[in-house]
């Protein structure tokens, strides 16, 4: 099975620092520093602190040896003054409560940036799909959707794929759901395989939307693509079509990493061998005798790091030690609050999770637009929305970080959610 991002959190990372982590408290206190320096009131804050509908399920599933196990699930909806909450399911061990609300909120930001009629939402089951047959997964993904199908559907929440998650899950998730509605909706589930409604440029949105924004830092920063030194923390879907394509630009990819630890060259490595060989899991660091950790690679010599697996990886602890001149985040919260202030001290620039990650949620917008019209798009025409669109983003966030003389990160927050609000707002749900 193909994974859609990035890999479970690496061995290498300390119990201390995942317990530090707390992705919901991370979200809450870069939104309140947004939402205090455009002056709204205390209200605002707690009326967008949290998901204003959180769903908690059981999904029992019988396994393939007979017993059933009962695993845990949870959808969260931040906020749908938009429109349609809009994000992902994730599949893994560590998923937790106050993540899956963390990442609707980060979802909600990502809408707003990026002008979509949306509000954020976020699905998880707590399973280990690495040690679980096509056919356990398939009754999984069935069992969650019947579990939630009350509070989804495409006018009320649509979801996606994520860590873990592909198009074929989603393909199982929306023939489940059309057989509970009795009738064909493609438009209630983004990320499907192209025969069932997707959109052509839907699994590479994410890396291309972060290859448009690395091409307009670069600029910024005046260092050409050609010859840029790369590190791609994570090798899956994400990391591995990014490390491609600036591959084919010139760009030497000097280390990328897997689950179980990282390979660095600094003369370059040779991404289409890797890609070539790296598993569906994107494992590729089991090819060679001399590894490295995770922690170890972020602190590589680079020009650009790119943090492309989970939450939690540059904090107060490594961000000293880092050895670049630029961080686009990738993966959902990868650098804590802590982490980002050492790197702003130090003169690092930081492009946030919530801009740079963000064509994943642009072109399913797409997908659902397209489902909606039942009229399909080309490629080209995809990757040229798609550009335009981050293009249009980037340019916004930077001119509110200039312009309030915060760094990129709160910048974005400020986009983000100033659109929540006015909606909010005119529906006469909070005053301002």
């Amino acid at each position: 099975m193909s994974t859609s991002t990035a890999e479970p959190k690496n061995n290498n990372q300390s119990n201390m620092e995942q317990e530090e982590q707390n992705p919901l408290i991370e979200f809450q206190s870069v939104l309140r520093e947004a939402i205090d320096i455009l002056n709204y009131s205390e209200e605002t804050f707690n009326f967008l602190k949290e998901p204003m509908r959180f769903l908690e399920v059981t999904i029992p599933v019988r396994m393939d040896n007979g017993s059933i196990k009962v695993f845990k699930g949870y959808r969260a909806q931040h906020n749908d003054a938009c429109g349609p909450t809009k994000g992902g399911i994730r599949f893994h061990q560590d998923v937790t409560a106050d993540e899956v609300k963390a990442l609707s909120g980060w979802m909600s930001m990502k809408c707003g940036i990026n002008g979509l009629p949306y509000g954020g939402a976020k699905g998880g089951v707590v399973c280990n799909p690495l040690e679980m047959s096509l056919r356990e997964l398939e009754a999984l993904s069935r069992g969650y959707v019947r579990a939630v199908s009350q509070i989804v559907g495409p006018t009320k929440d649509i979801p996606a794929p994520d860590m873990y998650t592909n198009a074929q899950i989603m393909a199982w998730m929306l023939d489940e759901y059309d057989h509970i509605r009795e009738f064909d909706n493609p438009s209630f589930i983004t990320g499907k395989p192209i025969a069932l409604g997707g959109s052509l440029g839907r699994e590479t949105a994410t890396s291309k939307g972060l290859l448009y924004i690395l091409q307009l830092v670069s600029e910024l920063k005046n260092i050409p693509i050609e010859g840029m030194r790369v590190i791609v923390q994570g090798f899956g879907n994400v990391g591995g079509y990014l490390a491609k394509y600036l591959h084919e630009l010139g760009a030497k990819v000097v280390g990328v990493s897997d689950v179980l630890g990282g390979i660095y060259d600094e003369n370059g490595l040779d991404i289409p061998y890797l890609l070539d060989r790296r598993d569906s899991y994107g494992v590729v660091s089991n090819l060679f005798d001399h590894t490295i950790s995770n922690q170890e690679l972020l602190e590589k010599e680079c020009d650009v790091l790119v943090p492309a697996a989970t939450g939690g990886q540059i904090t107060k602890k490594n961000a000293g030690r880092l050895n670049c001149k630029i961080v686009v985040e990738a993966a959902n919260g990868p650098t804590t609050k802590e982490g980002a202030q050492i790197l702003k001290d130090r003169g690092i620039l930081v492009v946030p999770d919530i801009l740079a990650n963000s064509g994943g949620v642009v072109v399913s917008y797409f997908e659902w637009c397209q489902n909606n019209q039942g009229y399909y798009w080309t490629v080209e025409e995809v990757d040229r929305k798609l550009k335009q669109k981050m293009n249009e983003s980037f340019n916004k966030v930077y001119k509110t970080m200039k312009c309030y003389g915060v760094d990129m990160k709160v910048a974005a927050y400020i986009e983000g959610v100033r659109s929540i609000i006015e909606a909010s707002r005119l529906r006469g749900w909070i005053t301002v």
